[in-house]
Order: structure tokens, then C-alpha cells, then sequence
């Protein structure tokens, strides 16, 4: 076997075995001239430098939050090679043309099959290869976008063959992802090996982005003079590229926004936010076709827009890519791709497509069956939970069962022949090791023609034997760098027509995001707040439980059942005081670490954490730093706690109440005072009014003897971080009376319950108007009230003891009005300002969606 390799004096080399095709070598043992540089800077590096690179790429990645949901209950961080992929601008220049062709034909064929289908009546297409196909939708059928092209976004993998030569063995037409992810691993790479990289003269990714935003500005202009609404329809956190939605969203300043935030209405689309209802003029969809209009397409979707389908119908707004397009994504079109080509241009695609198989012609089907070891077998419609087959990997009576299965309904299936992808240098185990890649290109529709991305996507095998190159089976990606002789000019696709001046009611700043962002941001301040007030007050009763000093039962039976109230994990230390107290640890862990008990600490932060993720585009960098610095935290709790009571565990609590102060300090230090911030200081302001009355209610309101009574007061005080300022103050009254004014009343105390009403009645004041009648509206009405109770209330007043119930029976009635008051105000704003989400559900299912 052929061996080419590159060393270096520090034993930094790079092999390639075997007689395949390799990028850095061709199919020569020497190394090829664009490849020199590159190798040479990482033998200038050696392994120690180029280690350091990768922990720094995975740093910056995990910083940004890029992840990739590969099925599991939480996302993996993306994974990138700090090796990148080269590719000369001389060669490059005949894959983007290729590119560029190939989307227009496919822009061909998708005008063609929802118009006169010209290609069936010609007989170029077999009608059941479009009929049976999951991807044609006759609910699109005659509907066509302004301008030239129909197919704004294409995607298509490529790999090379044995002899260096580009093929292209799929395209991605209805969402096509991972240009985002390119934009990301452009990010990182130009800052692990920025001089590198400064001195390859790389072709720059921002243009093709800036194709994209100034063609769907084009597309807006064509059904509207006013400023368009863009948006971005995305599936949902939980979606595997769901970072790339959010990063693309940001950089190109569109909202995203999920199916529940858009609504039909007198035959126009709009987005439900604060301001109301705002026309949408272009969606760019990363929803699959069939998901999109629970009413025409597949009744069971959440994740589309009810009656979306009707107003593209009518003209009044462009999704992109145009639902219908899914049929692009159909193997075995590549079958039929020279005859396309010969129909539409006269001659053979300029980029090969791999040879393929459709086993609903009998000439294929046979060749399948017959030859099925040599073959890759994929879906016809392609689904997530379906990967290709490799025929070289199954057994006897695997491969029998596939065959049965391909008998069954040939119609459904594909075969293509096996290309040995070629190898490029990965690093992995401290060694450039060849590994199998692949590259997904990308292209956009410009006024005339189609912008082809410089580079792309490209995928790595972990293995040297990986045969599915996909995210889903751990592929890692890789910065492909396309190589100029010389820096790239400046170019700007500024758009250069005179912009007309903006209508009076353009002139008001518009509301940029829908309602459902701002009520995360809401709970993301309430569930931030629930988690360090029970943080902080478990802190203190693990110090309280070990300290040296004896506590008497009745001051540990109340800290105890506090923690029950305030964290409402009932029963808990409520129903069984007097034995759970003795033996307070497992239920002590239990409300730490729990996640699925409500109110739990990591249930709260669990929940904090899923608010950020449905608001991820809203957040700063350093906020999404904080975030994963918290995730990070959450993960390692449980095993700094497996030593229970005994080991000191307030500590181990001490790096998530931090990392929540950094988060809190970050709200108000770093936000603009927009709406997003004004939510977010609305849910803290009202949970920590709620959690300063439950503490108060659950420790003080309960009359003790002296002793006992002032170890609860400075428990609560410590745990509520003024414990100081009590001690240093003159105290002209009784201990109790000094506490509640501290607790209650001190409007000087960021954590008083006065000062968080106080900040919730000027946040009421600046929130867009809500209709009501005459006078305050419901929410103000509660907050001057909860105001004026604390004002007028008596600290000698609340501090009275009830020699009947042994209780304050004042200070209890007022915490009990208070209460009642700040959860009436959250639910007005609730009703508001918060969109109240109604399932849409067609009475009558169609039997295709099961198929689907």
C-alpha cells in the first residue's frame, strides 16, 4: 500500500495511506502547492501549540452556546477541527459555476413541477416519481414567488471521487442547513489561527449573507412599500440546529420566531407582539414543507402557522423557500439529472451527479437487488429518523430484509453507487490523521443569477472508516478556507436605489420581537430569582445545622419547614416536622437535586435554563457565557454533594448563587432598557417580593421564646444578605421590629418588599398602554394598594403577639394581602402582555398524515 507522507523536525506529519483520492496530496505523492503554507504554520505550532488551538476553538464554541441537538435530551456542543480544509480559487471557480448551474435547474424543474410539468408530459420525469413522492404538495400547485427565481436558498453535498472529480450526491432545498454553522467555524477559526488565516487570503463568507438579506429585502419590496417585516419561522428549542436559527437571526436582524407567535388574520399574516399585531411580509422558514399549514398540510403540526398556505396563495406574503420545494430533495431526481439538464440547456450539468438507481423503473430494481452489497440505499422522501443503508455493512439477513422491504414499494426507494470519499487531514489523538469528507456548498438567488457561499460546510468522519458523514452519526465540521493569490477586494452589495423616506408610522420605533420572548424573559427573571432565594436560604440552614453552637428544636424545626414553604416542596419538613428534623438530610438533598420535584433548586434552574434557550438570539455574549457557565454548575452538583451534610455543602452551593448574581449583575449592568430588560426586571421584582413575604411569613409570623426567636431573625437576615446592617444599626426599637423594617419596609434595602414594589409600580408606568376604562388600570390599582399597606402599616402593629393563636397575627394579615396582590398583578400582566397561545386542530385528519 502507497504511503505519502509530510514530516517534520518535532514528528508533526501527516500520512495518507492507501491509493484513494487525498486532499493535500491529489492522487501524487508530492504535496500540493496550496496546501504548503497551511501544513508548514502547524509544524510551526507542533502538537503542543495546535492542542492549545483546539482547547481555545472549544472554548469560544461552548462561549457562543454553538450546539447541535443530535437526539439527545440535552445539545452537544458543535464540534470543529482546528485542521481547515483547503480548496485553490482556481478550482474552486469551477464548483461555484457548477453550483450556480445546478440551482438554476433546479429552479427549472421546481417552476416546472407546479406549473405546466412540461417534464411529464415529455416524459423526461416517470409521473410516479413526482406523484408518489411524500414532497409534492398539490395544495402548492400554481404558486410562484415575484421575480426570476422560485428557489431562493440551495443546498447540495459533494464529494470527490477516486479521481479528484466533484460529485454531487444530494441537494437540500426546503430548509437547507449549516451556512450558519460555516459563518460560526469561520468565527472561531479566524481567531484560533488569525495570522494564518490573515495570510492564506481566504475568501470571506459575509458576502454570500449579505445576498441572502438583500434578496429577501427584494422579495418584501414586491408586496409592500412600507418597511417589510422579516422574520425567521423556526421549529423551536428543541430542534437539532436550533443554534444555527438564533445565530442567523442575530446576524442578519431578523426576529425569530416559532408557529405560536404567528397568526392569520383578515387574510394577512402577522406576528403577536407587544405593540399588537404586526404585518409579516417574508418568512424565511426553517420548517419543513408539510409542517407549515396545519390546516392544508399535515393537521397534526404545532409547529406552523394555521391558514399560512391561503395567504401565500393570495399574494400577501413570500415564504422562502416556497413550500412545495421538498420534491428537490428527492435522490432519485439525480437519476434524471443529465436529461434535465439536455431539456432545459442543451447539454450534460457542468457538476456530475453520483450514479443512482430508482428502483420504480424495472431495469433499476433489478440492478439493485442484484448488486445491492455495492450500494448505498436511501428513503426516496427523506425523514430524520431514517439514515442511508450501506450495503457493504449488512449481513445476510439484513440485507434479505431490505431487499423485502424495496419489493414491498420500489416506488420509495433509491440506490447510488458507493464513493469513496476523499481524505483530508484531522486532528485527533495529537496527530493529523487522513479522515473521509465531505462538503455541502451553498447558493442564494440574486437579481440575476445565483451567489455561490466561498467554501461551505465540510464534514469529517471520526473514523478512518466512517461510511455516513452525517451530524447525526458524529461527524465533526471543518472551516473550508477557499485560497486566493491575492486579498479579495472590497465589494459592497449595498443596495444603491435612494431609499424613500419613512412614513409617519414608520417613523416610531416597531416592536422587534413577538410575545412569547418577552414572557420567557419574564420567567427567566422569576425562575433566576425562586432559585437563589432558595439557594441562599439553604446555605444558611446547612451552616446552621452544622455549626458548633447548640440550636434548640424549635429553631430548627422552623428554618426546616421555611424551606418547605419557600420552596413549596411540599410535604415535605410540613407534614412530618418532628421526624423529618431529626434526620433532615435526604429531604435537604432531595430539594437541592430533584428535577423533577417542583420547586426544587434544580427544577428551577432547569427552567431558567429553558427560558434562555427560547430567547437565546436576545442574549449577549457574555450573557450566554453566564448561562453555560450555570449549565456547567448544574451538571456537577450532584457529585458535589455525595457526601451529603457532613462535608461542609453549602459550599458546594456557593458557584450557582455567584454565577445567578453574575447573571443578575449582567441584566442590569449590560441590558438596554428596552422592553426585553423591563421583563426580565419585572420577574425579578415580583419574585422577590413573593419570596421576601413567604420568608417572612413562614420564619417570623410564629411567635418563639426570645433566644430562639432571634436565631430565626439573624438566619433569615443572613440568608437575605443584610444580617450586617442589622448588627450595625442603632437599635432604638425591639430586635423584631428592627428586622421587619429592614425586611419589609426599607425602601434604602435592594431586597425589601417595599423597594420591589416600588420598582414594579415604575415599570408598570413605561409599559406600552393596555386598553382599559377610566382610571388606574387593575395591575396599578394592586401596586398603589400593596404601597400604601406597607407605608401605613405599624412595625409595633405587626410585631404584637396573639396571646390566643401565639402567632402576629397583624404582620400575617398583611403578608397574606400582599401576597394576594403581587399574584393578581402578575397574572393581569400575564393576560396583557403575554401571547395566550391556542391550539389549532382540524376536526378531520387526513389519511396521508400517518405516511408523513
Amino acid at each position: 500500500m502507497e504511503t505519502r507522507a509530510a514530516e517534520s523536525p518535532d514528528g508533526l506529519q501527516y500520512s495518507a495511506e492507501g491509493s484513494g483520492y487525498d486532499e493535500v496530496y491529489g492522487d501524487q505523492s508530492q504535496i500540493q502547492g496550496h496546501w504548503q503554507y497551511l501544513l508548514d504554520g502547524l509544524k510551526t505550532l507542533g502538537v503542543q501549540g495546535i492542542r492549545e488551538r483546539q482547547l481555545k476553538a472549544e472554548r469560544i464554541l461552548r462561549d457562543d452556546g454553538a450546539t447541535y441537538n443530535s437526539g439527545s435530551l440535552s445539545a452537544t456542543t458543535w464540534q470543529l477541527d482546528p485542521v481547515p480544509a483547503l480548496i485553490s480559487s482556481e478550482e474552486w471557480a469551477a464548483i461555484e459555476a457548477g453550483l450556480q448551474e445546478r440551482a438554476e435547474l433546479l429552479d427549472l424543474v421546481l417552476k416546472d413541477v407546479y406549473g405546466k410539468r412540461d417534464l411529464i408530459r415529455l416524459g423526461i420525469l416517470p409521473p410516479e416519481l413526482l406523484y408518489s413522492h411524500g414532497g409534492f404538495l398539490r395544495a402548492c400547485d400554481g404558486l410562484a414567488l415575484p421575480g426570476e427565481h422560485q428557489l431562493v436558498m440551495h443546498a447540495s453535498d459533494m464529494v470527490r471521487d477516486h479521481t479528484g472529480a466533484i460529485q454531487v450526491i444530494g441537494d437540500r432545498t426546503q430548509a437547507p442547513s449549516g451556512a450558519g454553522y460555516a459563518l460560526e467555524n469561520r468565527t472561531v477559526m479566524s481567531r484560533v489561527l488569525p495570522s494564518l488565516f490573515r495570510d492564506s487570503h481566504v475568501h470571506r463568507l459575509s458576502l454570500f449573507f449579505q445576498s441572502l438579506r438583500l434578496k429577501l429585502n427584494s422579495l418584501a419590496s414586491s408586496i409592500t412599500n412600507e418597511q417589510p417585516r422579516i422574520v425567521i419561522l423556526t421549529p423551536g428549542s428543541y430542534n437539532e440546529t436550533y443554534f444555527e436559527h438564533t445565530y442567523l437571526a442575530n446576524y442578519l436582524g431578523f426576529p425569530l420566531v416559532q408557529g405560536s407567535d404567528l397568526r392569520v388574520s383578515k387574510g394577512y399574516l402577522w406576528m403577536k407582539s407587544l405593540g399588537g399585531l404586526e404585518r409579516v411580509d417574508v418568512v424565511l422558514r426553517r420548517v419543513d414543507d408539510f409542517y407549515c399549514d396545519p390546516v392544508e398540510l399535515k393537521s397534526d403540526s404545532r409547529l406552523g402557522v394555521p391558514g399560512l398556505l391561503e395567504v401565500v396563495r393570495a399574494g400577501r406574503v413570500i415564504v422562502a423557500n416556497p413550500m412545495g420545494s421538498g420534491f428537490l430533495e428527492n435522490p432519485a431526481l439525480l437519476r434524471y439529472m443529465p436529461q434535465i439538464a439536455s431539456h432545459f440547456l442543451g447539454r450534460e450539468p457542468q457538476l456530475a451527479s453520483v450514479k443512482t438507481y430508482w428502483c420504480g423503473d424495472p431495469q433499476d430494481l433489478t440492478y439493485v437487488i442484484e448488486n445491492i452489497r455495492r450500494l448505498v440505499i436511501k428513503s426516496c422522501f427523506r425523514k430524520p429518523s431514517e439514515q442511508s443503508v450501506f450495503g457493504a455493512s449488512l449481513d445476510d439477513n439484513q440485507c434479505q430484509e431490505l431487499i423485502g422491504k424495496i419489493r414491498l414499494d420500489p416506488l420509495k426507494f433509491v440506490a447510488q453507487e458507493y464513493i469513496r470519499p476523499s481524505t483530508t487531514p484531522s486532528w485527533k489523538d495529537s496527530q493529523l490523521l487522513p479522515r473521509p469528507s465531505i462538503l455541502r456548498g451553498y447558493s442564494v438567488a440574486t437579481s440575476s443569477s445565483y451567489n455561490v457561499m466561498p467554501g461551505g460546510l465540510t464534514r469529517v468522519g471520526d473514523q478512518a472508516d466512517s461510511l455516513n458523514l452525517s451530524n447525526l452519526r458524529g461527524a465533526i465540521s471543518k472551516d473550508t478556507w477557499i485560497l486566493a493569490s491575492e486579498p479579495e477586494k472590497q465589494v459592497s452589495l449595498m443596495e444603491q436605489r435612494p431609499q424613500p423616506a419613512p412614513a409617519k408610522s414608520q417613523m416610531q420605533p416597531r416592536t422587534s420581537f413577538p410575545c412569547r420572548v418577552v414572557e420567557n424573559l419574564y420567567w427567566m427573571g422569576r425562575y433566576a430569582v425562586r432559585a437563589e432565594s432558595a439557594l441562599r436560604l439553604l446555605r444558611t440552614v446547612f451552616v446552621q445545622l452544622n455549626s458548633t453552637y447548640h440550636m434548640p428544636a424549635e429553631t430548627r424545626q422552623v428554618l426546616l419547614q421555611t424551606v418547605t414553604q419557600l420552596t413549596t416542596t411540599y410535604p415535605g419538613f410540613v407534614l412530618s416536622a418532628e421526624s423529618a428534623s431529626l434526620q433532615p438530610e435526604a429531604e435537604l438533598l432531595s430539594v437541592v437535586l430533584d428535577g423533577k420535584r417542583t420547586g426544587s433548586v434544580t427544577a428551577n434552574l432547569n427552567s431558567l435554563l429553558e427560558c434562555s434557550d427560547q430567547v437565546r438570539e436576545m442574549l449577549s455574549a457574555d450573557t450566554q457565557r453566564v448561562i453555560n457557565d450555570l449549565r456547567d454548575e448544574l451538571s456537577g452538583l450532584a457529585d458535589s454533594l455525595k457526601q451529603g451534610l457532613t462535608a461542609a455543602p453549602e459550599e458546594a452551593l456557593d458557584p450557582l448563587v455567584t454565577t445567578l448574581l453574575a447573571l443578575s449583575g449582567l441584566w442590569q449592568e449590560s441590558m438596554v432598557r428596552g422592553l426585553g430588560w423591563r421583563f426580565i426586571d419585572m420577574g425579578l421584582r415580583v419574585e422577590k417580593a413573593l419570596q421576601g413575604l413567604s420568608l417572612i411569613r413562614s420564619s417570623l409570623v410564629a411567635v418563639l421564646p426570645e433566644y430562639q426567636q432571634l436565631q430565626v431573625l439573624e438566619s433569615i437576615l443572613l440568608s437575605s444578605e443584610v444580617l450586617i446592617t442589622f448588627r450595625r444599626r442603632d437599635h432604638s426599637g425591639s430586635d423584631m421590629a428592627q428586622g421587619l423594617e429592614l425586611l419589609l419596609h426599607d425602601n434604602s434595602n435592594p431586597r425589601s418588599v417595599f423597594y420591589q414594589v416600588e420598582q414594579l409600580r415604575r415599570h408598570l408606568g413605561e409599559l406600552p398602554s393596555a386598553v382599559h376604562g377610566s382610571g388606574l388600570a387593575e395591575e396599578d390599582r394592586y401596586m398603589l394598594e400593596a404601597s400604601s399597606a406597607i407605608q401605613l402599616s405599624s412595625l409595633d402593629a405587626l410585631v404584637a403577639e396573639d396571646e390566643k393563636t401565639k402567632t402576629r397575627a397583624g404582620l400575617d394579615q398583611l403578608l397574606a394581602r400582599l401576597q394576594y396582590l403581587l399574584q393578581e398583578t402578575s397574572n393581569q400582566i400575564s393576560t396583557k402582555y403575554f401571547d395566550q397561545i391556542k391550539v389549532h386542530q382540524q376536526l378531520v385528519r387526513t389519511a396521508w398524515d400517518e405516511e408523513l
